[in-house]
C-alpha cells in the first residue's frame, strides 16, 4: 500500500497493479465484490462523461474522464485476469493484431497497399462473415438505438437495399405516423411500441439521407428544450409564481414566447 502512496508520478503499469491490488484480499471489499454486470452502467456513464469533455475541448477534464474510462477497462480486465481467462497483455495483443490486420494498405503486400483501405471487408474477414445477414448480426446491440438504426440502415444500403432518394424516405413518414395513430386508437400497448419504433426508424433514415447524426439532432433538441423551459421557469418567478402553480395553458403561453425568442438558435 505504501508503494502506491509514495509515488510522485504513476505510469500505466502502476494503474494496472493498483486495480489488481484494490481487488485483492488486502484491498477494498467493494472493488472485490464487483462483476461485469454490476459496473456495466458505470462504464457507459464514464464514456459519456468523456465525450462531454471532448465536446467542450476541456483538456484537464478530458484527461480526468479518459482516466475514468481507462479505469473501467482495467477493472473489467482484472476480473478476467483473476478468473484466469486473460490479462491486459492479452487484450493489448488482440487489439494490436486487429489494427495490423485492418491496415493491409499500411502493413500488407505492395498489392494490398496499392488497393487502399476496405474497413468493412477486413471486419467481415476477421469475423468469418460472408453474407449481409451475418454483417447485420455484427452490429452492436448495446449501441444507443438511434445509432444502431443508422448503422443497420447503412449496411443495408451498401447491400443495395435502400430508398433512391431522401424524398422517398421522407414520404414514408406520414405512412408510419398513421400506423402509429391507428395503434394508439386500438389501445394495444405492444402495437403502439412497435409502430412508434417503426416511425423512429423511418426518421433515422431521413436523417441519414441528410447526413445528420440522429443522436446529435435529438441532443440538440434536448438542449433547446432545457433552455426554453428554464425561460418559462424564470418568467413564472418574475410574475411571482412557482411554475407548479401555473396551468398547462399558462405554461404553454410562456413556452411559446420563449420559443419565439430562441428561434433558430442552437
Amino acid at each position: 500500500m505504501l508503494d502506491f502512496q509514495c509515488q510522485d508520478q504513476y505510469r500505466l503499469e502502476d494503474f494496472v497493479r493498483l486495480i489488481a491490488f484494490l481487488r485483492s484480499e488486502q484491498g477494498c471489499p467493494w472493488d472485490r465484490a464487483q462483476t461485469h454486470q454490476s459496473i456495466r452502467r458505470n462504464f457507459i456513464e464514464e464514456v459519456y462523461e468523456a465525450c462531454e469533455a471532448l465536446d467542450a475541448d476541456d483538456k484537464l477534464h478530458m484527461r480526468e474522464e479518459l482516466g475514468d474510462v481507462l479505469m473501467q477497462v482495467l477493472f473489467h480486465v482484472d476480473i478476467e485476469r483473476q478468473a484466469g481467462f486473460f490479462d491486459i497483455d492479452d487484450v493489448a495483443d488482440a487489439a494490436c493484431k486487429k489494427l495490423v490486420n485492418r491496415h493491409p494498405h499500411v502493413f500488407g503486400t505492395p498489392e494490398q497497399r496499392a488497393a487502399g483501405a476496405d474497413w468493412e471487408a477486413e471486419k467481415r474477414k476477421e469475423r468469418g462473415q460472408t453474407t449481409t445477414t451475418e454483417t447485420m448480426q455484427g452490429v452492436c446491440r448495446a449501441l444507443p438505438s438511434l445509432w444502431r438504426a443508422e448503422k443497420i440502415q447503412s449496411k443495408a444500403a451498401k447491400a443495395g437495399f435502400d430508398w433512391r432518394s431522401g424524398e422517398e424516405a421522407f414520404r414514408k413518414l406520414p405512412e408510419e405516423t398513421e400506423e402509429l395513430h391507428e395503434a394508439i386508437r386500438s389501445g394495444d400497448a405492444d402495437a403502439i411500441e412497435e409502430e412508434l419504433g417503426d416511425l423512429l426508424f423511418a426518421v433515422v433514415k431521413v436523417a441519414r439521407f441528410q447526413g445528420i447524426d440522429p443522436e446529435k439532432a435529438v441532443h440538440r433538441a434536448c438542449e433547446k428544450f432545457i433552455r426554453r423551459f428554464s425561460m418559462v421557469e424564470g418568467a413564472a418567478l418574475d410574475a411571482g409564481h412557482e411554475i407548479s402553480e401555473l396551468s398547462f395553458e399558462e405554461m404553454d403561453a410562456l413556452y411559446q414566447s420563449a420559443k419565439k425568442k430562441t428561434a433558430h438558435t442552437s
